[in-house]
């Protein structure tokens, strides 16, 4: 089983930066994939990125060249680097591990762009 914990959410203007991170915890050396996920008030959760235990990534189209996934496996941590946000970006993002075919989610933390 893994835990994940979410944080560095926050209010921020357009054109700015936020870096969030999530903690995992338990039986980590297991995961398979991990990544971020949002949902914005009203809206479906979509994908957002992801990274594979092998390193390979995948972005949303929506994201791409603006936000960066990376991992630090002595933490245990992954980031999602975010660039030029825009108000569209406004969401609650949760981290999310699939491990043998299990899916785990974070709580979710709240990203909001102001105009």
């Amino acid at each position: 089983q893994v835990q994940l914990v979410e944080s560095g959410g926050g209010l921020v203007q357009a054109g700015g930066s936020l870096r969030l991170s999530c903690a995992a915890s338990g039986n980590t050396d297991s995961i398979n994939i991990i990544g971020w996920h949002r949902q914005a008030p009203g809206k479906q959760r979509e994908l957002v990125a992801n990274i594979w235990s092998v390193g390979f990534t995948n972005y949303a189209d929506s994201v791409k060249g603006r936000f960066t996934i990376s991992r630090d496996n002595a933490k245990n941590t992954v980031y999602l680097q975010m660039n030029s946000l825009q108000p569209e970006d406004t969401a609650v993002y949760y981290c999310k591990a699939l491990v043998r075919g299990t899916v785990t989610w974070g709580q979710g933390t709240q990203v909001t762009v102001s105009t």
